[in-house]
């Protein structure tokens, strides 16, 4: 009896040992871990100003044809006018965390003086949520605030909210954000830029029905007042025969 109680104990005695350790493990863990690919200012690489790298994608949501176009795009636009636009792409903000605090500090981060942010555009978009933010050290004359809550709401987040198009989302932000940063007048939104497109073109094909439908009435008034005429004259004769 005393032997098994010995035993007993010793065996409890190394569950202890076992178990406890596990525990402290999965707790310091659990609490030192964030949640499965959430995406923190410090997990992206630094890119500074300068520097050849315009597209940021930790979400692998941009495919590599549009992350190439993307890149070329700005690359130019860089080249050309000295200004320089980048993206980034997130699947998951840390807990806590908006797109705006998550941009604020990612563009102070690789921007931290007021010389580097001067000429400096930096787009964000979180895929789990399809939010999406800008911010830019150019004057607000260039990119102001009307500008930024267009390019986010009307074409970006028109975009997103027709099926998630990521690559598309970008690709006509992009548009936008060249044109103004390279002097030219902002096109506006393509989604209402088409809409308006298609608005015009049904209006021109009623138009052109319309016109139509007169040219047939005329035809048609005309060719009743004729068809009687020669029909009376033929049965009783023309004047003067």
């Amino acid at each position: 009896m005393k032997k098994m109680r010995i035993e007993f104990y010793g065996r409890k005695k190394l569950i202890q040992c076992l178990i406890l350790p596990l525990l402290s493990l999965m707790l310091v863990t659990r609490l030192t871990t964030t949640p499965a690919n959430a995406t923190g200012v410090y997990d992206l690489p630094f890119v500074g100003a300068g520097q050849d790298v315009w597209v940021v994608d930790q979400a692998e949501d941009i495919n590599l044809v549009t992350e190439g176009k993307l890149s070329n795009m700005l690359k130019n636009m860089a080249h050309h006018t000295g200004n320089e636009l980048r993206m980034v792409v997130i699947r998951r903000l840390d807990y806590g965390e908006t797109i705006d605090s998550f941009i604020d500090a990612l563009f102070s981060k690789w921007f931290p003086t007021p010389e580097e942010q001067t000429n400096q555009t930096l787009i964000a978009l979180d895929t789990l949520t399809n939010n999406s933010a800008i911010r830019s050290g150019l004057p607000k004359e260039i990119i102001n605030n009307t500008l930024q809550k267009s390019i986010v709401e009307e074409t970006i987040g028109a975009v997103l909210r027709d099926g998630n198009k990521y690559n598309q989302a970008l690709l006509d932000a992009g548009d936008r954000l060249i044109a103004v940063l390279s002097g030219e007048p902002d096109p506006g939104p393509k989604v209402i830029r088409d809409r308006i497109q298609a608005e015009s073109t049904f209006t021109d094909a009623e138009e052109t029905d319309d016109r139509s439908a007169t040219v047939w009435v005329v035809v048609l008034l005309i060719v009743a007042t004729i068809i009687p005429m020669v029909t009376y004259f033929w049965y009783v004769g023309f004047p003067g025969r």
